[in-house]
């Protein structure tokens, strides 16, 4: 099944490209790789305020992640216009804005590596780091960048 194909079983639109908050651009292609700034978590079209061990759940912060896999996808459609082109998610690097006491940083990520498993298979599987953070822009609770190879 294409990655088009399970987006659309899974009843998922992807967003068009967010314009940069800041002097940065939204996606850099090099050869065969596309880099991804990081994207922040947002709900209702803004950001996904919070941090995680104080207002908002492990649970929560996985459906935070899940959002960022989808605006992800939308940047990393724009950039190689076909998502049939991915041929390896390569990397995610995930930011959780969360408490010093909060460790489940990699349990918030899998909302982002699951989903992107989902649509992509084998293609999706990925390296991957999960970092607790003291805080990410405009107070969001998750921020994801990624790299994928592309043909």
């Amino acid at each position: 099944m294409t990655p088009q194909a399970k987006l659309q079983q899974l009843g998922i639109t992807l967003p068009p490209v967010s314009a940069p908050a800041a002097a940065y651009v939204p996606f850099v292609r090099t050869g065969n790789l596309v880099f991804l700034s990081g994207h922040i978590a947002r709900k209702d079209g803004k950001p996904w305020v919070g941090q995680l061990g104080k207002q908002i759940t492990t649970e929560e912060g996985k459906q935070a992640a899940r959002a960022v896999a989808i605006d992800l996808m939308g940047t990393l459609q724009a950039a190689v216009g076909d998502l049939g082109q991915v041929k390896r998610i390569v990397k995610v690097m995930s930011l959780v804005n969360s408490t010093p006491d909060f460790t489940e940083q990699h349990l918030v990520t899998n909302g982002c590596s699951e989903l992107l498993g989902e649509v992509f298979g084998d293609k999706g599987t990925h390296a991957r780091s999960a970092f607790g953070v003291a805080q990410i822009p405009l107070g969001a609770c998750v921020e994801i960048e990624l790299i994928a190879e592309v043909a």
